[in-house]
């Protein structure tokens, strides 16, 4: 299983370095389904840009963890196609393993929740496994609370405070990084996981972008991209982020679309055909947000 995801001629750490060098993100979007691969593959296919297919822990359980991986190999194989793999928000080290031994291209240790102490600790020995894994396996790692759930909020999520305080430090980051030896990291800088009901969150604040960016020496990850503005998007990719995280938004398209198509033909039993709107609702949403991640 250690081959299954090294077919393209471009690894995911290329792609990234060559994301930050063109100062563009790649597009990292959750999904929950084969419908959900296909819309994310469908639009980065159009628009010629490598993309990140992402499964949180509960995703790839529903999806099946080896099951997502041999889907997304054959679909690099078929299409010789940068499209690669994200094991996301995996908060054990016995969670990261399985999805490293599974082929996945990259996985992230969220402690965010922890002491520094211990997300280094734990987020360590994350990095040693990837290291020994005789793949080259990307570790993220995640410092300072945003939310864990990715879906329409009232307020914004208990625990997370926006002011700069709050935001991950800079000092931190650095020790974060050399401590561990993540490759990528995802830092707390007005991002929030979820989408605020009306579908505009609070702005990101840049400058910590640009001060944690400067003293990790790593790409960032931004999570949370759901509600963001494109002019957040666009400063927040200047400022170092090369990857960005988007999933409520995914979801509620996906669900619109499956509504309507219900709501116009109600005895409609068969899912490929009431899935076709859904899909069709999260292809054009991927291709949108790609098409501003890259400038295009």
């Amino acid at each position: 299983m250690l081959e299954l995801l090294t077919m393209i001629k471009q690894t995911l750490r290329e792609a990234v370095i060559e994301a930050g060098n063109k100062k563009v993100a790649i597009g990292h979007f959750n999904v929950s389904d084969s419908t959900g691969v296909w819309a994310v593959f469908n639009a980065a296919r159009k628009l010629n840009v490598p993309v990140i297919i992402g499964v949180s822990e509960g995703e790839r359980d529903f999806i099946g963890v080896r099951q997502i991986v041999a889907l997304v190999k054959s679909i690099r194989e078929e299409f010789d196609y940068p499209v690669y793999l994200n094991a996301d928000h995996t908060y054990t080290f016995e969670r990261v393993r399985q999805a490293i031994d599974a082929g996945f291209d990259s996985v992230i240790f969220d402690g965010a929740k922890l002491s520094l102490e211990e997300n280094i600790t734990q987020a360590k020995e994350c990095v040693v496994y990837a290291k020994a894994s005789g793949r080259d396996v990307l570790v993220e790692g995640e410092l300072g609370y945003i939310g864990q759930s990715s879906k329409i909020l009232d307020a914004i999520p208990e625990g997370v405070d926006l002011d700069e305080v709050s935001l991950t430090h800079p000092e931190d980051a650095r020790r974060f990084v050399e401590e561990t030896g993540v490759d990528l990291l995802a830092p707390a800088v007005g991002n929030i996981h979820g989408m605020l009901k009306g579908g505009s969150n609070p702005s990101l604040n840049i400058e910590v972008v640009k001060k944690v960016r400067e003293a990790s020496g790593v790409p960032l990850v931004l999570h949370g991209g759901s509600g963001n503005s494109a002019d957040d998007f666009k400063k927040a990719i200047a400022s170092g982020v090369d990857i960005v995280h988007i999933n409520t938004e995914l979801r509620v398209a996906y669900k619109k679309g499956i509504m309507l198509s219900l709501q116009e033909n109600p005895e409609e039993v068969a899912p490929y055909k009431f899935f076709k709107q859904g899909l069709q609702n999260m292809t054009k949403l991927v291709e949108e947000k790609l098409t501003l991640f890259n400038n295009l």
